[in-house]
């Protein structure tokens, strides 16, 4: 039995997958303030570039998009810190805020609307296991400088402080802050994750 939360995540990644790649992008401009010169905008567009290229079939008649994929990805990455690989599963409206020390685990998944603000990082804790990495819902605001490591499952509209280290899940609807993250109750208790 196919439960809600499962069937309005598989209508909207079937409704994600019906938008074109430059209605995709529209929508990403229009969440980053209409300002197509905003570091995270750009980030954002080359990776949706770089999932529609690789529908692209025969792989020679991929290749010349690849190699430009390629080279927008390292001028993202070098030019402004933002890492953000073409096989993280990017929500729609997500917004990166700012530029900067940006690392994002290319096996992440991260829901629609969310925020990354500069110096976040998304990505593996332990050597052995490399491809475990978080899973961000929809509407998760990410504080500056915070780290989310494993694989872990941060719910629908989780605020994560800045500077915050979760190494745990947190459900829906929490705040976590501090090192390691503690979940915020009513804004006055905490309650350490183990």
């Amino acid at each position: 039995m196919v439960t809600q939360p499962e069937l309005i995540s598989s209508l909207n990644e079937a409704e994600t997958n019906a938008l074109g790649v430059w209605q995709q992008i529209k929508e990403d401009w229009i969440a980053h303030g209409r300002d197509w010169t905003k570091p995270g905008f750009r980030a954002v567009a080359v990776q949706r570039f770089g999932v529609w290229r690789m529908k692209i079939e025969p792989k020679l008649l991929r290749a010349p998009f690849s190699i430009l994929y390629r080279a927008l990805y390292r001028k993202i990455r070098n030019n402004y810190g933002i890492e953000l690989p073409y096989t993280v599963e990017l929500g729609r409206r997500v917004i990166i805020e700012h530029q900067g020390a940006i690392v994002i685990h290319g096996n992440c998944t991260i829901g629609d609307d969310s925020i990354i603000r500069q110096g976040v990082t998304l990505g593996n804790r332990y050597l052995d296991r490399p491809f475990d990495a978080p899973k961000l819902g929809a509407r998760v605001n990410v504080g500056a400088g915070a780290k989310i490591f494993g694989n872990v499952s941060i719910g629908d509209d989780v605020s994560i402080g800045a500077n915050a280290v979760v190494l745990c899940d947190i459900p829906a609807g929490a705040t976590a802050v501090g090192i390691p993250a503690k979940i915020i109750t009513s804004g006055k208790s905490a309650k350490k994750l183990e």
